[in-house]
């Protein structure tokens, strides 16, 4: 059986590309196809570079670093992989892998982070963000993304089979594609690489890069309001101006911290605060690992990564976090005091045990029973 794994690029490595190492190992003779890649990252995913396929884009200028300005060439530059000798092939897509050109005698099995959110839920805040929504940029940009809309629609159907990340995505699927999904695969997380911690100290820890759909400048300036309780802050990224500006004498940021740093803190928190709209959230769970409840906005993918409850529900044990219900500085407050004042429900033990339905193995299990499964479901 010829395999083919296509992603979108390989110039950092983040929660999708721990993913495809996983499909990359599970299939060690598979071929990759990516638009872009740099050595450094192919290396530190342990990736041979004479596996790798890289589209037309790669060739173009500082494509390497500002892939993302090509972002119109994007389903043009996928369509052209001659995939046509392979009878596996495997999409990790969040944006246009999926939209890989195969034919009725290959199985096509979809991995899905995501529809493409800058073309679909998160179109406005993009264009506000990108100050594109107006002027002749805007006008471009905005035709582009309605091209890209109907392009991954369309091209949903050449899928046989979307795995999406979480129940979340599961449902986006649906309502961008009208497809079912075969089934919900959680991504990897190193649950080993994390130790269980009993001993709790009196700070607050949260963790990420400092971009605006993280909301960290939404817990420091909740934090800031409480002098009385203590944040620190891990993660670096062009917010860090803004955040400094919000923070008061009781909140720490430290900027980027390596792996072992970061570990000790999660460790020690009293708790990790979490704001963030996700798909699945992949460091709540490394939080969970190291015994620490997570306080979490209920919504998206946290639901699924902590086992937390609203304020206004009724407490129970075996829970690893509580949720607040909105993303406001009020919300958050309120979360936090409730949390303080029953804290003692959360044991470290149960955390830690929840984690483990997260881990490494369990995915790789899962990934090639289900892979296997598609492939003689399918197969003509």
């Amino acid at each position: 059986m010829k395999v083919a794994i296509v992603h979108e690029w390989l110039t950092v490595v983040a929660g999708s590309e721990s993913c495809f190492k996983e499909f990359a190992n599970i299939y060690p003779e598979a071929d990759i196809f990516v638009l872009v890649s740099d050595e450094k990252s192919l290396e530190k995913l342990g990736i041979q570079k004479e596996r790798v396929t890289n589209s037309f884009i790669q060739k173009l200028p500082k494509a390497k670093t500002k892939w993302k300005n090509y972002l119109a060439l994007f389903p043009f530059a996928v369509e052209q992989f001659d995939l046509s000798g392979y009878d596996l092939i495997i999409s990790s897509s969040h944006a246009v892998a999926k939209g890989v050109i195969t034919n009725a005698n290959q199985v096509h099995i979809c991995y899905i982070y995501s529809p493409i959110r800058y073309a679909w839920d998160l179109y406005h805040q993009y264009l506000n963000e990108s100050g594109l929504q107006t002027g002749l940029k805007g006008l471009v940009a905005k035709r582009i993304l309605h091209y890209i809309r109907r392009w991954d629609r369309q091209t949903a159907n050449n899928v046989d089979e979307f795995i999406p990340i979480s129940n979340y995505v599961e449902k986006r699927v649906w309502r961008t594609y009208r497809r079912k999904s075969y089934k919900v695969i959680y991504p990897p997380v190193q649950v080993g690489e994390f130790t269980l911690c009993e001993n709790k100290e009196d700070f607050y820890l949260t963790a990420s890069r400092l971009v605006p759909y993280k909301k960290i400048d939404l817990i420091v300036e909740a934090f800031s309001t409480m002098p009385d309780k203590r944040l620190i802050v891990i993660g670096d990224g062009p917010e860090m101006k803004k955040i400094q500006a919000k923070s008061g004498e009781n909140i720490t940021l430290l900027g980027y911290q390596p792996f072992e740093v970061l570990k000790d803190h999660m460790q020690r928190a009293r708790a990790f605060i979490f704001a963030a709209e996700e798909d699945f959230g992949i460091i709540p769970i490394e939080a969970q690992a190291c015994g620490t409840p997570v306080i979490a906005y209920g919504k998206g993918g946290s639901l699924e990564t902590v086992r937390g409850k609203f304020i206004n529900e009724s407490l129970e044990n075996g829970l690893t976090g509580l949720y607040f219900k909105e993303q406001t500085v009020s919300s958050l407050k309120e979360s936090i005091d409730h949390f303080e004042k029953y804290e003692d429900i959360f044991k470290p033990s149960e955390i830690r045990q929840f984690s483990l339905k997260f881990d490494r193995n369990i995915f790789v299990e899962e990934v090639s029973k289900t892979f296997k499964e598609i492939f003689e479901k399918h197969r003509l």
